[in-house]
This record gives C-alpha cells, structure tokens and sequence, in this order.
C-alpha cells in the first residue's frame, strides 16, 4: 500500500509552477492597486448658485486636459459656509460673497499660505428677470415696472439673508424706493437659481436673478432681462478659497481658476 509520504512525495507539484502560480497571485493583488492608482482624481466644489450653468464651462477645458474630474455642487453660499463649518467634506468653496468665504477662513479651515483667504475669481451682477413675453418694459430704473406693478402676483429674489444676489436685490430695490412696496408680493427662494426658476416657471411675473443664469440658454429661451447698474448695491466680489483638506488635484484646479483663460471664460459668462 502506498503510504501517505509517498503519496505526497508523488504529487509534490513541480517547483516551477508553484513559482508561477505565486507570480500570478502576486499579480491579481497587484492589479486591483494599480486600477485604483488609475481612477481619475475627483475634485469637490461647493458653488454659489449663480454658477449653476457658467462653470461647467469653465471647467471643462481642466477636466479635458489633466483627466482630473470636477465634482460641482450648487447652493447658496451662505448655507455652505455654514456647512463647511459643520464639517461639510468640500475641496473648494467657489463663494458669490467672499464675506462668506471670509468666515470659512476664519475659522481656520482654509489651506495655509499666501491664499490662506482665498482669491476673487468673479464680479457678479443682477438683472431684473422676466418671462417672455411680459407686459412690463425693461429700463434699468424700472419704471415699466413701476407701471405694470397691478400685473405682478409675486415677484421673486433669492433670500437675503444667506443669499448674497437676494441682499443684492433688496439693496437695489431700496435704493430705487421700491422695497416696501415689493415686500407684501415677495416669494423668497432659498438661491438665485430656484428664485430665477419661479420667474421662468410663472410662479412669479417678475423677480430679480443673477446675469450669469439669465445669459444662459437654458433661462434665455424662456426670459427676457435687463442688468441693473451697479451703483445700486454693494459689489458682488465672488471669492473662492481652497479648504486645508484639499488634494494635490484640487490645488491644480484652484490654480487653474486664477489663469487668464479662466477669466476670460468667466466674463463671457456673464461673471466679469
């Protein structure tokens, strides 16, 4: 009878393919790190609403040419600072008010160095927004406004107290007198892009939005505006700030937002 050692002896494999058979394990752990080494690095914005059609734009020739992915997010500005201050997990904050952007650094969360309080990227402007087709006349005053004022159920800005475009519209419409009377018919939305869409969704005959989103395609299409002069509310520095946390990709992409190229493709959106 064949004992157990000879047995074992017999069916001993051979050592070279036991050498191959440990290279190609040695492989299938290594193939998974290297796909892994091999993933896109994807970057995470908290943008101001205002950006909602404009950045992508922006970003895209970044993404083309470092295969680096953009991870855009839109909000408010001031309800993600207050985010970020919770522990919001964000790589950048692309803010429409640096005052915002300014509490964030405080608290000590941005990247240390020589934009430890971020950059302005932007100069936001505001429109006055219509549907199309809209009996009221456009003129920066807004005296067809004034005049068509019985036509208007509700009339939209964002809110103003962590909307920075909403505490620019109630500047420009206290300055122009008409802040009490607008407030009995204001519908408030919780950004400038949800206070465009009750303009272009009829909820409101009129309101106050940002030119970016009124430039674009999307609202173009279905509204007519005129920009408001800027005198008639506090500059709307836009300001971003990189967050301690930050990866290497989203230094680059940060850095890239500061070229001239990405300026230029700021004010052609209507962010100059």
């Amino acid at each position: 009878m064949q004992s157990l050692h000879d047995f074992m002896l017999l069916n001993k494999p051979p050592k070279r393919i036991f050498l191959q058979a440990a290279g190609a394990a040695l492989v299938a752990v290594a193939l998974p790190q290297t796909a892994r080494a091999a993933t896109p690095a994807t970057v995470r914005v908290a943008a101001a609403s205002d950006l909602k059609f404009a950045l992508a734009s922006v970003v895209k020739p970044f993404e083309l040419e470092t295969g680096i992915k953009v991870e855009l997010n839109f909000g408010s500005s001031g309800n993600f600072a207050r985010q970020i201050l919770q522990g919001l997990p964000v790589d950048l904050f692309m803010s429409a008010d640096e005052d915002w952007a300014f509490k964030v650094a405080n608290a000590g969360l941005s990247k240390p160095g020589a934009t430890e309080r971020g950059v302005v990227y932007a100069q936001g402007r505001i429109v006055l927004l219509l549907p199309k087709g809209s009996p009221i006349r456009l003129d920066a005053d807004l005296q067809g406004l004034r005049a068509q004022w019985a036509s208007v159920r509700k009339f939209a800005i964002a809110n103003p107290e962590h909307a920075p475009y909403g505490r620019a519209a109630q500047q420009a419409l206290t300055a122009l007198g008409l802040w009490d009377t607008v407030q009995p018919k204001l519908v408030l939305g919780e950004n400038i892009a949800q206070a465009s869409l009750f303009v272009t969704s009829g909820a409101a005959q009129a309101g106050i939005s940002a030119l970016s989103l009124a430039i674009a395609p999307q609202l173009a299409a279905v509204s007519e505006h005129i920009t408001l002069p800027e005198r008639l509310h506090a500059p709307l520095r836009q300001r971003m700030l990189l967050l301690k946390t930050a990866s290497p990709a989203a230094q680059r992409l940060f850095d890239y937002l500061q070229s001239a190229g990405a300026a230029l493709l700021f004010k052609s959106v209507g962010l100059g």
